[in-house]
């Protein structure tokens, strides 16, 4: 794989979500979160039909590849991930996940298309999808993406029982050993991030808190350090 997937560093790691970035000047808003300390730009793919919004495509991801060396980690929420899997393979995607709500037939040939092409292959599951719609998939999955808001918009207000719920049993049940990596996306922000990492989390997305923050690395540095904190504290007890 290309991206740290499928290892468990120490540190919860930073995906800075774009979506509530200043679109007009992407190319510096990815920047200005690298220089921020972000350890990966995630990409939120609407299609305006599996979710109530509009976003960007796999051109806009192309476009702005070579501004950054930071791993790209698309989140497709669009209907037909399997269809267009391999366009944003070649715009420079390191890792994709997409949802396990879709239509089904899709989803294995769309998993084993990204893990084929040497990328990691995730699913993400909305906040009201049990995980064991994960278990027939068990076995291609780099990421599980657990969202903690409905997805479609930024800015949405955290639902701390989706994460009570289903970080610590998305990291027991799907892969205690760590090798599938457990991402949370939806409100991640200080005063969530003590939730987040008591789950073992590995990957938190973080969007408006961060580009709406007066000071982006300072912002940066005290969510992984509220979440490094509390998940190091749930390992010890």
């Amino acid at each position: 794989m290309t991206t740290d997937a499928g290892r468990r560093p120490a540190d919860v790691r930073i995906a800075a979500s774009i979506l509530d970035s200043n679109l007009g000047a992407l190319g510096d808003e990815i920047r200005r979160a690298e220089a921020a300390g972000a350890d990966r730009i995630h990409l939120d793919v609407m299609d305006g039909h599996f979710v109530p919004n509009l976003t960007f495509g796999w051109k806009t991801i192309e476009a702005v590849r070579a501004v950054t060396a930071l791993p790209f980690d698309a989140h497709l929420m669009i209907s037909e991930p399997g269809r267009w899997t391999d366009q944003f393979l070649d715009a420079g995607c390191d890792s994709i996940t997409f949802h396990v709500e879709v239509d089904a037939p899709q989803i294995r040939p769309a998993l084993e298309r990204i893990r084929d092409a040497g990328r990691a292959a995730g699913l993400s599951v909305k906040p009201k999808t049990g995980l064991a719609a994960l278990e027939p998939y068990r076995d291609l999955l780099d990421i599980v993406l657990v969202m903690t808001v409905e997805p479609g918009f930024g800015g949405q207000a955290f639902m701390a029982d989706v994460a009570d719920a289903k970080l610590a049993a998305a990291r027991d049940w799907l892969a205690p050993d760590g090798a599938c990596e457990i991402q949370v996306d939806g409100g991640g922000k200080r005063e969530t991030a003590e939730v987040i990492g008591r789950g073992g989390t590995d990957v938190i997305v973080v969007g408006s808190a961060l580009f709406r923050a007066p000071d982006m690395a300072a912002e940066l540095s005290r969510i992984r350090s509220i979440a490094d904190a509390a998940r190091r504290a749930t390992v010890a007890g």
